[in-house]
């Protein structure tokens, strides 16, 4: 039985995503084995449930996800938007590889980060290649930014993308290649930089707006509302601490962060509600927010992915965690 997702429209464009996505970080082997069938199987059972957003990037195995998420939507033509990045190119490794313990059983290229507007206009061509297919519907600019690059580098990179590759992004969209551009980061203050150089379609933030951190309220989401800009929330597990791993932002959790998760599921049992169902519910309250992003690396993981997000949660639990001061004062919730 397909089950229906709600579809929410990307910023001013004509596109529409499900408000539940499906991220293509883990079956590319993300800090575990993941094969290559059970990441196509698992691609394959979210569009049979009926999530049709797709997201990928070059990063994600080395290339390894764009494969196999173009080996699944190849024999799917049409109905589901896909999603992928710029600003890293993979060049082919003859000899050992030399990777961070990010990807299990990568495939062999290194990267090379370029936002320029050839490096942009390459890396967008490359992709097509590796999925198989003439176009994607959203490219995001990948991980640009302090977290990734440090302060100084970054400079040289921003300059790269304000340049030439904002540029090189509007050409893509204004020609039809693509229909929304962005970025997709893990801080929202460079986005907030982004802002300055143009417009733009969709943002995808991870980790920043999530039940257990809402530092982006503002000035960053009240700016995309009035700029009419979407944003696609991913991470909203915090990478695995509101799922009961112990890890938060990809390291071993802090003890502060423990005690506040602590704190937020004694809420959500007084409510019989389970942690990560109203994790993954809570950022969709905000009008902002068009898509909240998950990564299964199984369709079983998927499907209590699912089963989480058809969980009912009244209206009074959010009211009993901003009353606790577990929410940032102003949070949506629903309930006004």
């Amino acid at each position: 039985m397909v089950k229906r997702f709600d579809t929410r429209r990307v910023g001013n464009t004509a596109l529409e995503v499900t408000t539940l996505g499906f991220g293509g970080a883990t079956i590319a082997g993300s800090f575990q084995p993941v094969s290559a069938e059970q990441g196509r199987t698992t691609v394959a059972h979210a569009l049979e449930l009926g999530i049709t957003y797709v997201d990928t990037a070059p990063h994600y195995g080395f290339g390894r996800s764009e494969h196999l998420v173009g080996d699944v939507l190849r024999e799917r033509p049409g109905g589901a938007v896909l999603s992928t990045k710029v600003g890293r190119r993979l060049v082919p490794v003859r000899g050992p590889l030399e990777h961070k313990a990010e990807f299990v059983d990568p495939l062999p290229f290194a990267e090379v980060y370029d936002y320029s507007y050839d490096g942009i206009m390459r890396s967008h061509e490359d992709s097509l290649q590796r999925l198989g297919m003439s176009a994607v519907d959203i490219l995001y600019v990948h991980d640009i930014g302090t977290a990734t690059h440090g302060t100084e580098e970054n400079r040289h990179y921003w300059a790269q993308l304000e340049g030439g590759g904002y540029r090189a992004l509007r050409e893509l969209r204004d020609s039809g290649a693509v229909k929304a551009i962005g970025l997709g980061v893990n801080e929202w203050q460079v986005l907030m930089d982004a802002f300055a150089l143009g417009d733009w379609d969709v943002f995808l933030l991870a980790g920043r707006y999530t039940l257990l951190e809402q530092t982006a309220l503002r000035p960053f989401l009240e700016t995309c509302l009035e700029r009419q800009t979407s944003v696609v929330v991913g991470g909203p597990f915090n990478s695995g601490v509101l799922v009961g791993r112990d890890t938060y932002n990809y390291a071993k959790t802090p003890p502060e962060i423990v005690a506040k998760v602590e704190r937020i599921a004694a809420v959500c049992q007084a409510f019989d509600v389970p942690l990560p169902a109203a994790a993954l519910q809570f950022p969709l309250m905000h009008p902002a927010v068009c898509c909240v992003l998950p990564g299964p690396r199984s369709p079983e993981e998927l499907d209590g992915i699912v089963a989480w997000w058809e969980t009912e949660i009244p209206p009074a639990l959010w009211t009993a965690l901003a009353d606790e001061g577990l929410l940032e004062p102003g949070t949506p919730t629903g309930t006004a």
